[in-house]
């Protein structure tokens, strides 16, 4: 097990609310499009996609992008290593980086929406958090004006095992508006068959749909809309953090987010190779450690060898894994869901040549570290409830567990390291959708037939 950290085991901690750049989207407006702009030309998108472009400038897109606040806050140090946080959990109505690109997206919609008149229905396969917020973003749109509920719809696939993990809307309360915007939940084994299942359903009803109702499908799923609104952490960290070599800590299931920094970190440096100030640290847990794995040992399947000991496993051999948990692959967090990412072979080349590390954790070394980080986080306004069974999304508590224990086994020595805060959310912050809100769909068919009436 890990030894048990205490709050004031981190010295020179602080009660400041940090450094703040409100709605960051409109505050980098100028450099967003640019970069956006660069996409275009290294985008694979598959079939239809808007335009990398944004609305032009107006007070209502300033409304729409209000809840993009990034913040930064010391937590103090640990053994030499100097520890902070990068909040990217402002929107009271998510509480995940996950807004950040649907804002993105579905500004990109509105733009098209605005210069072609053509509707535009996002279809998103998820596992729960991208889904929220990218129908949080769906609807800022409507509230804001830049788009009515005919010109902008959207349709979410879910895994089963994520549903409970979905914030409740007027998108889903209100009938005409639910019907329109529906959730579909997936009863499937695998939970990463929802991608398969609605890029098939994109593919094959694309064309029709237009033809039948002037509607464009838009599979979202493309790193390359992540990338984009991400590479604002890097803009905010030039303009409000010393400037000095740090490693970035996140917790993965693709890793989507720090490939985003990095880009923002090679636009603003104008180097493929930025010298400092971008090194990475992976934070998975048991159910799919792939990324880490596929670091350390160059193969995705991967496992240290465990044996039974008072009612858990533990393991001593590889210091990259818990030393003891509950089960060998025990789903900590169903959002982290993605097996085999395609993204590995980039993000082991950038660690390998920029710095920086990864290892997996425990339920059973995130309970045991609770309390302290608890403690830790709430003078900087991240509220964690006393009981962790509350607890609905771990993202955070997982990143701030992975690198204490990193720092303990002597894994992480760099002297700063930055915990990128992508999610954390409990019961008390949200009320979660109605399962009768909800259409359960086993078949590419039982999709199909969803979007077509959504479209109706």
């Amino acid at each position: 097990m890990t030894t048990t950290t205490h709050a004031s085991d981190l010295s020179d901690a602080t009660a400041s609310q940090g450094t703040v750049c409100t709605a960051s989207l409109a505050r980098y407006d100028r450099e967003l499009r640019e970069i956006l702009a660069a996409a275009a030309a290294t985008s694979t998108s598959a079939g239809f996609a808007p335009r990398w472009e944004l609305p032009e400038p107006s007070p209502a897109l300033e409304r729409f992008f209000a809840p993009s606040t990034v913040s930064a806050h010391e937590l103090g140090r640990r053994t030499g290593v100097s520890i902070g946080l990068l909040n990217l959990m402002h929107n009271p109505r998510t509480r995940t980086t996950k807004t950040f690109a649907s804002l993105i997206i579905v500004a990109r919609a509105v733009a098209h929406i605005r210069r072609t008149g053509e509707a535009i229905m996002i279809v998103t396969p998820s596992s729960a958090n991208k889904a929220t917020a990218l129908r949080d973003a769906v609807l800022r749109a409507h509230e804001t004006g830049l788009a009515t509920e005919e010109e902008l719809r959207i349709v979410s696939v879910v895994p089963s095992v994520s549903a409970a993990k979905l914030w409740d809307s007027p998108l889903t309360r209100e009938g005409g508006v639910r019907r329109a915007n529906p959730v579909a939940v997936l009863r499937a084994d695998d939970p990463g068959h929802v991608k398969h299942l609605a890029r098939t359903v994109v593919d094959e009803e694309a064309e029709a749909l237009f033809a039948a109702a002037g509607i464009r499908l838009w599979h979202t799923l493309d790193l390359a809309n992540y990338m984009v609104a991400d590479a604002v952490r890097a803009l905010f960290e030039r303009d409000s953090l010393p400037h000095r070599p740090r490693i970035h800590a996140h917790s993965v299931s693709s890793a989507f987010g720090l490939l985003g920094h990095f880009h923002g970190q090679q636009w603003h440096t104008g180097r493929e190779w930025p010298a400092e100030g971008a090194g990475y640290f992976l934070v998975q847990h048991l159910g799919t450690p792939d990324m880490v794995a596929s670091l350390y040992h160059d193969r995705f399947d991967y496992r240290p060898r465990w044996r039974n000991s008072g009612g858990l496993v533990v393991q001593d051999e590889d210091p990259r894994f818990p030393f003891a948990a509950y089960a060998p692959d025990e789903q900590l967090d169903p959002t982290f869901y993605t097996r085999t990412p395609a993204t590995s072979p980039r993000m082991n080349e950038i660690i390998r040549r920029q710095g920086g590390g990864g290892i997996v954790v425990s339920l059973a070394e995130c309970l045991e570290r609770y309390p302290a980080i608890r403690e830790l986080l709430a003078p900087h306004e991240v509220e964690l409830p006393a009981d962790p069974r509350r607890l609905r999304e771990w993202s955070l508590v997982m990143a701030l567990t992975g690198v204490l224990n990193a720092i303990d086994r002597g894994l992480l020595t760099h002297s700063e390291v930055l915990v990128h805060a992508s999610g954390s959310y409990h019961t008390g912050d949200f009320r979660p959708a109605s399962f009768d809100h909800l259409t359960p769909v086993d078949s590419v068919d039982d999709l199909r037939a969803l979007v077509r009436r959504a479209a109706a």
